[in-house]
Formats: C-alpha cells, sequence, structure tokens
C-alpha cells in the first residue's frame, strides 16, 4: 500500500485503506494514512476527520506534522499556529515541530516567540536547518552579522546547495560593507535558483552600491519578470537606468513603480532626485510633495534620508 501511495496512486491507495479500516476501525497508523492520501487528493477536510480521529486515538508525532503540514497548505496560517503549539505541548522535545512552530511565528511577526523556539529546536537537535535559518534570519534583521554568520556557516556543513543559505550570507556581507564577498555569494544563489527573484533583486542591489549599473539593470530585469508587481524593483530600475543615461525609460519605470505602489515615499524622493538632476524642478516639486505626505502617513525616517531630505527640500521648495 506504501508503494501505492508514494507512487501517487493516492486514490486506489484510499480504497486498500478504506477496506483495511472495516476490519480495524480505529487503527490510528491507518487513519493517518488515509488523511495523507486525501491531503494529495486536496479533500482536505476529510482529511483533517482521520487526523482528528487518529490524534484522538493515539498522540503521534507525524500525525500532528502532516494536520499542521495541511493546514499550512490551505493557507491557514493559524489553524496550522494553533496545531503545532498543542503538538509541542505533547512533544516538547521534538526538534522538528519546534522549528515549524518557530517559523509560523516569525512568519506572523512574533519574533521574540520565534526565537525562542527555534532555540530550543536547536537544543535538541543543533543540525536543524530549518532552525538554524530561522534563528539565523532573526539574528540578521537585528543587524549581528557576525553572530548571523556563525550560525550559517553550521548550515553550510550541511546543506552546501541551499540557495536561501546563500543569500543570507550575501545579504549578511552585504550588511556589513562587505560588497564583494556580497556579490560572489549572491552569484552562488543565483546559480542554485536562477528563478529565484529575491536572489535576483539583491544582486540588483549590490551591484547598485557598487556602482555596476548594467550588471544592476541586468539583475533587476530578471527579478521584474519573475515579479512583476513587487514596486522596489520598479524603484532600482528607475535609479540603474538613470545612472545608465536613460532618463526616458527611468521615468517609466518610477511611474511603473508608483502605480503598483503609490504611498512609498522613497519611491517619491528618488523620483524626485532624478527629476531635479535633469533640470524638471516642477515635476520634482511635485514629487517631493508627495514624498512629505507619504512619510508623514507613514512615520520614522532613516538617517541617511534626513539628511538628504534636510539639503533638497528647501531648494525644492523654493524651486516650485
Amino acid at each position: 500500500v506504501s508503494t501505492q501511495s508514494t507512487g501517487g496512486r493516492h486514490k486506489a491507495a484510499l480504497d486498500i485503506y478504506g477496506e483495511a479500516s472495516k476490519l480495524a476501525p480505529e487503527d490510528s497508523e491507518l487513519l493517518h494514512n488515509q488523511g495523507v492520501c486525501l491531503v494529495y487528493l486536496r479533500e482536505y477536510g476529510k482529511a483533517e476527520d482521520c487526523f482528528k480521529k487518529a490524534l484522538a486515538n493515539q498522540k503521534t508525532e507525524h500525525s500532528y506534522s502532516q494536520l499542521g503540514k495541511m493546514h499550512i497548505l490551505k493557507g491557514d496560517t493559524d489553524g496550522a499556529l494553533a496545531i503545532y503549539k498543542r503538538a509541542v505541548e505533547n512533544f516538547p522535545e521534538n526538534s522538528e515541530l519546534l522549528s515549524v512552530l518557530g517559523l509560523l511565528y516569525l512568519q506572523m511577526g512574533d519574533t521574540q516567540k520565534a526565537f525562542e523556539h527555534l532555540g530550543n529546536a536547536m537544543t535538541y537537535d543543533t543540525s536543524n536547518v530549518k532552525a538554524i535559518m530561522g534563528a539565523g534570519s532573526i539574528i540578521q534583521d537585528h543587524g549581528d552579522f557576525d553572530v548571523a554568520l556563525t550560525k550559517y556557516r553550521v548550515a553550510a556543513t550541511i546543506t552546501p546547495e541551499s540557495h536561501a543559505l546563500w543569500n543570507n550570507i550575501g545579504m549578511c556581507f552585504f550588511g556589513k560593507k562587505k560588497y564583494v564577498a556580497a556579490i560572489s555569494c549572491l552569484k552562488r544563489a543565483h546559480y542554485l535558483a536562477p528563478f529565484e527573484w529575491r536572489v535576483c533583486y539583491n544582486l540588483g542591489l549590490a551591484h547598485l552600491t557598487m556602482q555596476q549599473y548594467a550588471s544592476a539593470f541586468h539583475f533587476i530585469s530578471a527579478a521584474i519578470n519573475l515579479r512583476p508587481k513587487f514596486a522596489p524593483l520598479f524603484m532600482l530600475l528607475g535609479i540603474a537606468l538613470t545612472h545608465l543615461e536613460d532618463p526616458t525609460n527611468a521615468k517609466q519605470a518610477y511611474d511603473q513603480a508608483i502605480s503598483i505602489e503609490p504611498d512609498n515615499p522613497i519611491t517619491h524622493l528618488n523620483y524626485a532626485i532624478m527629476l531635479f538632476n535633469h533640470g524638471e524642478k516642477s515635476h520634482a516639486a511635485t514629487q517631493y510633495s508627495k514624498y512629505e505626505t507619504c512619510q508623514k502617513k507613514k512615520g520614522g525616517v532613516d538617517p541617511d534620508v534626513n539628511a538628504l531630505v534636510a539639503k533638497l527640500g528647501p531648494i525644492l521648495h523654493l524651486g516650485s
């Protein structure tokens, strides 16, 4: 039966499990296997019933895991979180359950609980790559790049072909302003996953920072082909095209970014700078005014942006 199930013949396997369950209707393993087949057949309601019956008869790690994964497949993050919380209460030392629960908390923006559960997962299994990557990303987001790199080095010995790992390592080097190392790592990530838009985005950003505008244009364009509704990509494209002395297409890129995400203050600010530098002071003043409106709504300004605004703002206000 297991061969039929793994071979994709889930309906046939389900029929056999159904016949077997007539002889042993309370058998948890049979109920679990029926649930797995039903998930593959996308009959989620029936699958949930099977997993819940299996767990009522016997609490097992794999039934909790499959039920949680089913909720994730359905896009029900809250439901998955509730299942994994219950699973961890029953199996508090299961590294896999702890790591998935941590990643769910991370997805929901609760970094404190995420880090707690990911840390516990690593306590019970120091080689749990999911936990290492999750914890590393939290540490990285807090700017502790060296600590994050230490975590990633452990993961690199286990999964050296992970594009996500090399992407994160690359962005740690980017954060440390070691741009050559960053580009090297990101290119390895790109080699491993050429159609991953985030890697292309990060490569474009790194090349822009290095003032390698043609390379930046190449990777940003590739990212746009993969993710055409992500506004920041068009803003970066506008910056690259400006430096490649193509103001006409740069304007189109900025306009596209604004049409997708009209309330992004940084897009309006960069557009205003580009227009001002090309002598279009009236249009620049309009974009700067939109920047101010969006920034007031958003609140909080990066110190580097503040310094730029302090210089540009008075000029554009006078120019308008």
